[in-house]
């Protein structure tokens, strides 16, 4: 007991250094030598050592001095970083924006708004990827150039969203498309089969499901430091190009972890589903059908059990 409590600390210890204190103590370090440097000499870099060697030389005269200093700047690295997850964690729910009825009254109108242009531009490509394909179909076409107008028209069109926008981001859109797909298609209520599904699929399946929700995690994180990084564009002027980086590739991130997480998802729920009916002695053998998805999202949400027609034969 005690070596595996000796090793789930040391374990604890790692992820809160990476995760925290490492980034955070990274950010600290740029942002006291930007304040060293100031707006009006941004340049003069090769002076920044012995600046902070003064300033540094009254609060190190003693070990005792020298060891509180090193404790102070790990701790508020390590509150960095849980600013840098908290802010994360907001921009998460922004971009998911699953519930963005709840959000503040003010805030309903912009977000119509946004998805009413989204809904405008996704009409135009629905309708250029319609008059692509009917090209192809003209006399005297090429269809290698027909065939280059409907890849470019659906790729366009995926940008925008999968389905017609019904939320203010891509991202937020992609995993309601899941939802929908996986409604319209096998009566599934994802939101509700899949804390039940989790429990039965593999570990395989479970451990990239994770992965790829982890990766969404880390995007929302990295983006989180980006905003961290405007307080160095603040007090040192060419610093703001670190934000806009660091912002950038965590939103590029996010949105492709987003798109890999509600690919496995979907998989996930197709490819298992059909067994955690038949487990729960519901359905028949071959694909999961729509009368068998209904009838299991129904059993799991209400308890209302299936119908007899749905159910298992009872072993003779």
């Amino acid at each position: 007991m005690n070596g595996l409590l000796a090793e789930l600390g040391k374990r604890l210890a790692e992820r809160w250094l990476s995760l925290l204190v490492l980034p955070g103590a990274l950010f600290l370090a740029v942002l006291l030598a930007g304040a060293s440097l100031g707006h009006g000499h941004w340049y003069v870099i090769a002076a920044l050592p012995g600046r902070l060697d003064r300033r540094t030389g009254t609060l190190t005269g003693s070990t005792a001095n020298l060891l509180v200093l090193l404790l102070a700047f790990l701790l508020a690295a390590a509150a960095c970083g849980v600013v840098a997850q908290a802010l994360g964690s907001l921009l998460e729910r922004l971009w998911l924006a699953a519930d963005w009825p709840g959000w503040p009254v003010p805030t309903h109108r912009l977000v119509r708004r946004r998805i009413a242009r989204r809904r405008g531009r996704y009409d135009r490509w629905r309708d250029r990827v319609g008059r692509a394909r009917a090209a192809q179909h003209l006399d005297g076409a090429d269809p290698d150039a027909a065939a280059l107008e409907v890849a470019v028209a659906r790729h366009r069109l995926h940008r925008v969203a999968d389905d017609r926008p019904d939320r203010p981001t891509w991202t937020g859109d992609r995993l309601r498309g899941v939802e929908s797909r996986l409604r319209e298609n096998l009566g599934v209520d994802v939101t509700v089969v899949w804390p039940h599904l989790w429990l039965h699929v593999p570990d395989p399946t479970r451990a990239e499901v994770t992965a790829a929700r982890e990766a969404m995690a880390r995007a929302a994180t990295l983006t989180g430091w980006g905003l961290l990084y405007v307080c160095v564009a603040a007090v040192w002027w060419p610093g703001t190009l670190i934000p806009l980086v660091v912002t950038a590739t965590g939103w590029v991130r996010f949105r492709a972890a987003t798109d890999a997480y509600a690919t496995l998802v979907e998989a996930a729920t197709r490819l298992h589903c059909r067994d955690l009916a038949l487990q729960l002695g519901m359905g028949r053998g071959g694909p999961l059908t729509r009368e068998t998805g209904t009838a299991l999202t129904a059993y799991l949400a209400e308890g209302t059990p299936p119908t007899p027609d749905l159910r298992l034969p009872l072993p003779q």
